[in-house]
């Protein structure tokens, strides 16, 4: 059986970061190929203006889809995107794009509003309750409404950290045993 994992990073949290970091170790453990993508180009401070989160995410996926032009996901049993933040929009865009759309599987780490603009249908989410990039009440409501199990870090911050370091270890913790129980399942 072929299974793929696909990283897609957020604005400056790349994939050397925890949450991409360790995950990527989990699917590899899993068995899955691991794709990392990147960006480049982004524009300076997107938070607050739409009109540079419309050009992150354009750009971003631009690069997404060029990267993942050689790249035959009809070929893979198991697809997993692994996405932050932007990343999340990023790998929903592709998802909704791709022909094997049914095989795809989704971790959503801190996702955007604009995740949820196209369908995803199997997916695990994570976000902060004090995420100033999002309204943590309009996530959990944009998971609800399709079925996703939406875990909330309490206190924490886009990044899912809340900024006492011993807290943020067991959160990370916390998460990475979610993150793995759900990539075991798929």
């Amino acid at each position: 059986m072929k299974k793929i994992a696909v990283f897609f990073p957020g604005i400056g949290y790349t994939a050397d970061k925890p949450l991409m970091h360790y995950s990527r170790k989990l699917a590899a453990n899993a068995g899955f190929e691991v794709l990392l993508l990147s960006y480049s180009g982004l524009p300076q401070k997107v938070k607050g203006s739409k009109e540079k989160m419309e050009e992150s995410c354009r750009i971003a996926l631009s690069q997404s889809k060029e990267f993942l032009i050689d790249t035959d996901l009809t070929a893979y049993d198991k697809i997993l995107f692994v996405g932050k933040s932007i990343g999340t929009v990023v790998a929903a865009e592709i998802a909704a794009q791709c022909p094997v759309s049914n095989r795809i599987h989704h971790v959503l780490y801190t996702p955007l509003a604009e995740t949820f603009a196209v369908s995803v249908a199997d997916a695990i989410a994570f976000t902060g309750s004090a995420d100033p990039w999002v309204t943590e009440n309009r996530i959990t409501e944009l998971c609800r409404q399709r079925n996703i199990p939406c875990h909330v870090v309490p206190d924490a911050n886009h990044s899912l950290e809340t900024g006492d370091v011993q807290k943020d270890i067991e959160n990370l913790k916390t998460v990475m045993k979610k993150t793995e129980k759900y990539i075991r399942h798929i």
